[in-house]
């Protein structure tokens, strides 16, 4: 079929009713897919058009085919792994980049993309407390600001040997080793393999009951020498505890380590007065990656990385080219970012900044944690539940356990992983499940906007109802 112009205000407005729809209806849906796997193949699986489907049936289709396979992440009752939900500006702010259709690859290519990324960045060092003079980044998420973070780290290292990495690559390089938290989160060790430093070069490091590293463990490790990168942590993905920057960092850097921390949520919590101490001496690290669309509730993709020492990070990352148009007085993104072609994400930052403020971003920071705690202990007083440590930010941990009185361990790890799908199988609520110092836990994860008191009722509720029901073992529906 032709291409016709006239189609294209009418069917945004398609689009948007049904996404005012899908929005206006969250607290009514169920937070879980309603659809299966093979339901949703089969509904979606439509033959290639030879000549084309009209933009009005291609969007009703597609929201009518998708919509049961959504899962509710974007609502209040959502507590699965670490995701946040949508600001209503970030959200307004991500429809018009879309419509802009800017590449924010360089300046030349997106001014207005390039202006709006130099402030918010200048915005969040500010808002973080991070030193000034750092570099930054606006990338996919935390995956690929650690990627970005450790790759300054291994030119830096590097570099200091005598080696150039970006000119001769790896084969022949020095050995670097990576000492980091027994408990990381897997996105490091996806890095350092990225990276080409591998896995087997990272050493964990004893961690004490709250699953902080020990400094014992940093000095002894530090003292075999070696260029060494130290990975520490803003936010455990369990428990939300945080390493012992004041002790940690010094020791690092005196040893001539580059220290890197993982805040993929946790380094919010610099935003925050109530928070604010747990990252105390966190500044004194060489680089910073923590994520926007968890925390600050901005669209994916978005995460941000930050570099003390723009050099470095600028060595691993700029090009010139003759075919490419560079800015003497603007910053040209692709300085600092590994995508060529990339989205503007700097809208919707600089938007939820400006809506919210300061004070927002506390707020929500501070508002999440309360909703977490609340979660965790009104679900520990139901009989059977048991809360596993406590909170400290905005993630918590719980079990069940069998009621049975000869019940082993097993048999509360069977008993928890039942609990968690069939809370999940009401629609009132998700959770997922992780295994934490060995056995099986529900990890409680409040990270969205739109969490509510009436929300944390009903997620209870509904846990209440599954313990208090005449299954002694709840199971998910077949």
């Amino acid at each position: 079929m032709a291409f016709d112009k006239s189609e294209n205000p009418r069917i945004l407005e398609i689009a948007m009713r049904h996404a005012q729809s899908y929005l206006s209806g969250l607290d009514g849906r169920s937070v879980a897919s309603s659809d299966s796997l093979d339901t949703l193949r089969r509904n979606l699986s439509k033959p290639l058009p030879d000549h084309g489907v009209s933009p009005e049936q291609v969007i009703d289709d597609l929201v009518r085919d998708a919509s049961p396979g959504l899962i509710g992440s974007a609502g209040g009752r959502f507590f699965g792994w670490v995701l946040g939900g949508t600001l209503p500006v970030a959200l307004a702010a991500d429809w018009l980049t879309s419509a802009w259709d800017q590449n924010a690859a360089l300046h030349a290519c997106a001014p207005a993309a390039g202006v709006v990324e130099e402030i918010a960045g200048a915005w969040l060092k500010d808002l973080l407390a991070l030193p000034a003079q750092s570099s930054f980044a606006f990338v996919t998420g935390c995956q690929m600001a650690h990627v970005i973070c450790l790759a300054a780290a291994r030119g830096a290292l590097l570099r200091k040997c005598g080696w150039d990495v970006g000119e001769h690559g790896l084969a022949g390089a020095p050995k670097i080793r990576i000492l980091a938290n027994e408990n990381r989160h897997g996105s490091i060790d996806r890095a350092i393999g990225l990276l080409g430093l591998g896995r087997a070069n990272i050493e964990p490091l004893k961690t004490d009951a709250a699953g902080r590293i020990e400094s014992d463990a940093l000095r002894d490790a530090l003292a075999r020498g070696q260029p060494t990168i130290v990975v520490l942590q803003a936010g455990d993905i369990a428990t939300g505890s945080f390493d012992r920057f004041e002790e940690l960092i010094p020791l690092a850097r005196e040893a001539g380590a580059w220290v890197h921390i993982d805040g993929a949520f946790g380094l919010w919590a610099r935003a925050s007065r109530r928070y604010r101490h747990l990252t105390q001496g966190i500044e004194g690290a060489d680089s910073w990656a923590t994520d926007g669309h968890k925390v600050l509730n901005v669209p994916y993709d978005c995460g941000y990385a930050f570099v003390a020492h723009p050099e470095d990070h600028k060595a691993v990352m700029s090009l010139r080219a003759s075919y490419l148009t560079h800015a003497d007085d603007a910053r040209d993104q692709l300085d600092w970012n590994p995508e060529w072609s990339r989205r503007a994400r700097g809208f919707a930052t600089y938007a939820a900044l400006r809506n919210l403020g300061r004070a927002g971003v506390a707020d929500l920071f501070d508002d999440c944690c309360a909703h977490a705690d609340a979660i965790a202990r009104g679900i520990a007083d139901l009989p059977g539940a048991e809360l596993v440590g406590e909170p400290i930010i905005n993630q918590a941990l719980v079990r069940f356990r069998d009621s049975n009185k000869n019940a082993n361990e097993a048999d509360h790890d069977r008993r928890t992983d039942a609990v968690i799908a069939a809370i999940n199988a009401t629609g009132e609520a998700f959770f997922t499940a992780s295994t934490w110092r060995g056995r099986r836990v529900m990890r409680i994860s409040a990270c969205s906007w739109r969490i509510s008191p009436t929300d944390v009722d009903r997620v209870i509720a509904a846990t209440r109802r599954v313990l208090l029901s005449n299954d002694r073992e709840p199971t998910p529906p077949p």
